[in-house]
């Protein structure tokens, strides 16, 4: 399933990254792994991630976009000593090809 490890690597890393940039330490990933993946992202901050689109020229503030366009879902679960950030991934295994069916020669 190499595309669903890319993806999921693309996801825990824009989450690590925003919670490292605009988060508080400590910093705790949890993988939970069932019939989709979802990857938890925690810090020690109350600010809430804001989903916005950048500019063409702007350097950051496409992190969580990727995130909601690559995930299935994903939210923010505020808590008394920070917050939680999660996105659920579907984990489709690759399309098996089927081979063309032979041509038959007169």
């Amino acid at each position: 399933m190499p595309e669903a490890t890319f993806l999921a690597e693309l996801v825990v890393s824009e989450l690590v990254t925003n919670a490292i940039r605009y988060g508080a330490g400590p910093i705790q990933l949890r993988l939970i792994w069932h019939d989709t993946l979802i990857c938890e992202v925690s810090d020690s901050s109350n600010t809430a991630p804001h989903l916005r689109r950048a500019r063409t020229f702007d350097e950051g503030g496409r992190g969580l976009f990727i995130v909601a366009q690559l995930a299935e879902r994903w939210d923010t679960r505020q808590q008394s000593d920070g917050k939680t950030i999660w996105a659920e991934l579907a984990l489709r295994p690759a399309p098996v090809p089927t081979p063309a069916p032979a041509l038959a020669t007169l």
